[in-house]
Parts: structure tokens; C-alpha cells; sequence
């Protein structure tokens, strides 16, 4: 019979949120697979767990989870724990559950902390609705993509972001969303220095500016209150043009006229070819 693959959520700093349930995995489980060896470590003496500890995190080789695969069809408990939090939620193990789960190897939640959660409760932002989108792009076009769709979204938008690059995170929200964007930043939750500061855009970029953040943070974006209004769709006979003066066939122009305006493939032909 396999074993069980545990999906356990860990403090995300103080040792007091880790709850019973979570605690009892730790012990009975055979292998704890953790993102950081160290840190869990600690977290295991805490608990009293005698289970081994193999690394898992999101470079390593292809053989780890081929090792924890193997683990489990043998019969081992193997327990998944990120550095803090819960797994999968902008950390690896997305991949590893789902093979786990297409293999028929039994997966069970310990649910738990999440700074995602956590973050919401105590920014003052209207949280019946978010979108969460964890790290983004440190540039390119991912980014300004991205940096739109916060700016678009009708709902309260959850960032995570690296200390050293809260500053500039902020000022991109700025210019994106606009200056007086309603947001918080909160961080170290849970730990001795935890901070929540909200504000605008503006005053969050100057204050992380002036005073760069420290620790883990999670950055809250309030939403626009209202959906984005659907664009006009263009016009098929404008668009045609637009394509043959780019150089394009009459067949390639009238296969991306279809896709683009989302008329028939057989209207866009016979337009094509009327111009």
C-alpha cells in the first residue's frame, strides 16, 4: 500500500501557530521533504519528530521528486513543508502533488498559515474578493502585463515581493494603478518586528524609499470597485487593411482577421479578398 504525501503548512515565523495536527504529521511521517533542511530542522526538533529530512525545493534536480515518488509507492508517510506557510502557494510542490495524485497516491492538507491570508486580515482592504499573483516579473514584458492587471483588477490584488525590491515594486504600482492607489504593505507577520503599513501608493513608495523594507513581505493592492469595460472589438474591414498593408498574404491576413475579430473563417476571406 503507498504511503501518504502531506501537505503541511509551517509558521510562518512564530513556532506557537503551528497547530496539533500539523505538529502530529511532523512526528509519525518517515520523510519530511523541505524547501530549507536547516529551518526545518529546527522545526522538527521542536516537535520532537525523528523523520528524515530530504531537500526538496524549486531547483533541485529531477531526481528529488523521483526519490519522494519512490518513497511513498513504498509505503513511507512523506510530509512537504516550504520555509514558512503553506506549500504550493508560490512555492514548489505544485508538480509533485499532481503526479502524486495521477499515480493514485493518497495527498491530504494540513492547512494552516498563509501570509496570504494573514496579509488580508490586517491591511483593511476588502478581502470577500482578491487575486493573488505572488512574485512578478523583475522586468520585461511579463511585468508591464502584470503591473496592468493589477491595475485593471476589480478586486484586492496580493503581491509578495523581496525586501530589497519593495521600493521599486511600489513605485511601478504608482504609475501603473495611479499615485493615490489605496495599499498596504505588511511584513515580518508573526515575528517579533511585524509591521502593517498602509497608505497610498505614493506615500508607501517614499516611506521604502527613505526606510527599505526588511524580511518577508506581502504587498496588498486595493482593488478598482468596479469591472474593467469590455473593449470594442475592432472593426473586421479596418483591421484587414492593416494586416495586407504589414505585407501579410491574403490567406495569413485573413486567418489572423478571424482570430483577432472572431468572425467566420469564410467571412474573412471573402473580405479579404473584396479590398
Amino acid at each position: 500500500m503507498a504511503g501518504t504525501l502531506y501537505v503541511v503548512a509551517t509558521p510562518l515565523g512564530n513556532l506557537g501557530d503551528l497547530s496539533p495536527r500539523a505538529a502530529e504529521t511532523l512526528k509519525r511521517a518517515a520523510v519530511v521533504a523541505a524547501e530549507d533542511t536547516r529551518r526545518t530542522k529546527t522545526l522538527l526538533h521542536h516537535v520532537g519528530s525523528p523523520a528524515d529530512l530530504l531537500s526538496f525545493h524549486a531547483h533541485s534536480p529531477e531526481s528529488a521528486p523521483r526519490k519522494i515518488l519512490e518513497l511513498l509507492h513504498a509505503g513511507s508517510d512523506v510530509a512537504l513543508v516550504t520555509d514558512a506557510g503553506t506549500p504550493t502557494v508560490s512555492d514548489p510542490g505544485a508538480g509533485l502533488v499532481a503526479e502524486a495524485r495521477a499515480r493514485g497516491i493518497p495527498v491530504v492538507t494540513i492547512p494552516g498559515p498563509t501570509a496570504v491570508a494573514a496579509a488580508l486580515a490586517v491591511s483593511g482592504l476588502g478581502a470577500d474578493r482578491y487575486v493573488f499573483l505572488g512574485f512578478l516579473p523583475r522586468k520585461g514584458g511579463d511585468r508591464r502585463r502584470l503591473l496592468e492587471a493589477v491595475a485593471d483588477s476589480e478586486w484586492t490584488v496580493v503581491l509578495f515581493e523581496a525586501p530589497s525590491r519593495v521600493a521599486g515594486l511600489l513605485g511601478d504600482l504608482a504609475a501603473a494603478c495611479g499615485a493615490g492607489r489605496r495599499a498596504a504593505v505588511a511584513r515580518e507577520l508573526t515575528k517579533v518586528f511585524e509591521e502593517t503599513r498602509d497608505g497610498t501608493l505614493a506615500e508607501l513608495a517614499g516611506y521604502y524609499a527613505e526606510a527599505p523594507a526588511r524580511g518577508e513581505v506581502t504587498v496588498i493592492v486595493a482593488g478598482t470597485g468596479k469591472a474593467k469595460a469590455p473593449e470594442a472589438p475592432p472593426d473586421p474591414e479596418a483591421r484587414a487593411r492593416a494586416l495586407l498593408a504589414q505585407g501579410l498574404t491574403r490567406k495569413d491576413a485573413a486567418e489572423q482577421l478571424a482570430e483577432e475579430t472572431g468572425i467566420s473563417r469564410n467571412t474573412a476571406y471573402r473580405l479579404v479578398n473584396e479590398l
